[in-house]
């Protein structure tokens, strides 16, 4: 089995490398080791002491789901990363995993689209798949609930912009999916663990803070560019000039600038320099397509659902891929498909709105959460990944 890769500190290791920390005392148990500060785990938080005493650490084969500590004679079932001590859950460790990043620039709408991402895949998307989704641990249960749902969807508010790495630490959504398929009377189940991870514009404005902040892009199995077609130079002038209505609107990111300095790290990782392409695919999605309006012409695919049969199909897969290609070579920003298809083996491009509505008075518009084709990049992914069938067009008669 390939190596793991700790989602905290983007480290690989083997997985009988891995380690186990010790329960400690407590309540019911036998007398524990006392807790020490934890040097390793000091370095991930930055220094900070608070949450790095903790029981020890201690070596044994991590192949395995638990093992005795010989200091205290306790079963530990907790396996940490040998590098950084963050403990690792049961389902990241025993089953294949793929490392999706989710990058863009500042107000591209990562934040809002993970939140309308997620519920989509407990809900609709997961019935139509056959498909459950169950957080790994309580660190991403807690962070889905109280940094995304709520804000959204209990209160209506919309979600602030992802701070900087430099001043918040920043932890994946950590997710196991299990799909059923069905051939003929067999049932077939399969899984993934599926990491997410959430960069604020900032950290992706300059070669320097690409480096430092989004390291786990080397790893990543496949990237998702969110770009606000709004951000877009050629787009920019009477799009901004609706939205804004008037008001200051502060400099955007190039989206292209940003998959520039994110395909040279790219290529620095997996040494691959040009004009080799690169191995992993990637998606490219113009997020809230709602606001364009009349520029989407009304019979356009962008404007229709989603064939909702449980498989990728390639058909309006390939509709949605020529329009939003023309709507690119429309604002004057064609490069950016063209870079793609030199750089990447496999790339496609989307149109979804993560709300539906464009905002209403600084918040949710009152008609509600309408997700439109938040979902399709994920169901491309997992079709790269083998995880889910295609439905093929029907080929044409000769004659």
């Amino acid at each position: 089995m390939a190596r793991l890769v700790c989602p905290y500190c983007f480290e690989k290791s083997r997985r009988r490398d891995l380690m186990f920390r010790c329960v400690g005392g407590g309540p019911g148990r036998l007398a524990g080791c006392e807790p020490i500060l934890d040097e390793a785990y000091q370095r991930y938080l930055r220094g900070g002491t608070a949450g790095a005493v903790l029981p020890p650490v201690f070596a044994a084969d991590g192949r395995r789901p638990r093992a005795v500590h010989d200091a205290c004679g306790q079963v530990s079932l907790r396996r940490v990363c040998p590098h950084c001590h963050n403990e690792l859950a049961g389902d990241y460790c025993d089953v294949p995993s793929k490392l999706v990043a989710l990058v863009g620039a500042k107000n591209a709408g990562k934040s809002t689209y993970i939140a309308v991402f997620i519920r989509q895949l407990l809900n609709q998307v997961g019935k139509e798949l056959a498909a459950s989704l169950m957080a790994c641990d309580d660190r991403t249960s807690r962070r889905y609930r109280e940094d995304f749902e709520r804000p959204l969807y209990e209160r209506g508010e919309l979600l602030p912009v992802t701070q900087s790495a430099a001043s918040e630490l920043h932890e994946p959504l950590v997710y196991r999916l299990t799909l059923v398929r069905r051939w003929w009377r067999l049932r077939r189940r399969r899984a993934l663990t599926l990491v997410l991870f959430d960069t604020a514009g900032e950290d992706l404005t300059s070669n320097d803070s690409v480096d430092q902040h989004v390291r786990y892009l080397g790893v990543a199995d496949a990237v998702v560019f969110l770009v606000d077609p709004l951000e877009l130079p050629g787009a920019r002038a009477d799009l901004r000039a609706e939205e804004s209505a008037g008001a200051a609107v502060a400099p955007a990111d190039d989206p292209l600038d940003v998959i520039r300095r994110v395909t040279n790290l790219l290529r620095a990782a997996h040494e691959r320099p040009a004009p080799k392409r690169l191995p992993l695919p990637v998606a490219v999605a113009l997020t809230k397509v709602d606001a364009l309006g009349e520029r989407v012409a009304a019979h356009s695919q962008l404007h229709l659902p989603r064939p909702r049969t449980g498989r990728l199909d390639l058909a309006d897969r390939g509709l949605v891929d020529e329009q939003v290609r023309a709507l690119l070579e429309g604002w004057g920003a064609g490069a950016l498909d063209r870079e793609l298809a030199s750089s990447y083996q496999a790339h496609a491009l989307f149109g979804l709105s993560a709300l539906g509505h464009p905002p209403k008075a600084g918040g949710v518009d009152p008609a509600g959460i309408s997700p439109h084709r938040v979902e399709e990049p994920l169901l491309w992914l997992l079709h790269r990944f083998r995880m889910i069938p295609a439905t093929r067009p029907p080929k044409r008669r000769k004659g």
